[in-house]
């Protein structure tokens, strides 16, 4: 299986958003428009980079990476890693961490004195994790926000 990190680009939207279905089942599907609009936003927003991994040319899986400008630590950045997601169709083939691997490079090329991230609470996830150099140093916290009253796009 030849596998490539790439960054995405809007071409690559339809492949993310199957990807997303896998990760939370439960979301409805955003719709075209929405979705697109989000995409905008992503895409502009800077410090931002959504990798993909290609086996073969078929889009397997995904990283949100997001570096964070800050004024500690001699004012290197904070990278935070998002919604992490092989296809399970290709999981335990190396893929999840080549892309944490790119992840990773990501943020040291950015400056960054750390990258972080949240995981669910299952033991083969933090294993996943710890695999890829990460460790469970802090404990995570986190509050769900009501659902916003506009649309994503803010209209």
């Amino acid at each position: 299986m030849n596998i490539i990190v790439r960054s995405a680009v809007a071409e690559d939207l339809s492949s993310l958003l199957a990807l997303y279905g896998e990760l939370n089942p439960d979301d409805a599907p955003l719709p075209e428009h929405t979705a697109n609009g989000v995409w905008s936003g992503i895409h502009e927003q800077q410090g931002r980079t959504v990798l993909l991994a290609e086996a073969d040319g078929v889009v397997v899986g995904t990283v949100d990476c997001m570096v964070l400008p800050n004024l500690t630590r001699g004012g290197r950045g904070i990278q935070f890693v998002e919604n992490v997601v092989v296809a399970g169709s290709v999981q335990r083939r190396g893929i999840g961490q080549r892309l944490m691997r790119a992840a990773v490079q990501l943020g040291e090329s950015a400056g960054c004195y750390k990258a972080q991230l949240l995981a669910a609470d299952d033991e083969y996830v933090h294993a996943f994790y710890e695999a890829c150099g990460f460790m469970p140093l802090a404990q995570g916290f986190r509050r769900y926000l009501p659902p916003d009253r506009t649309s994503a796009t803010g209209a």
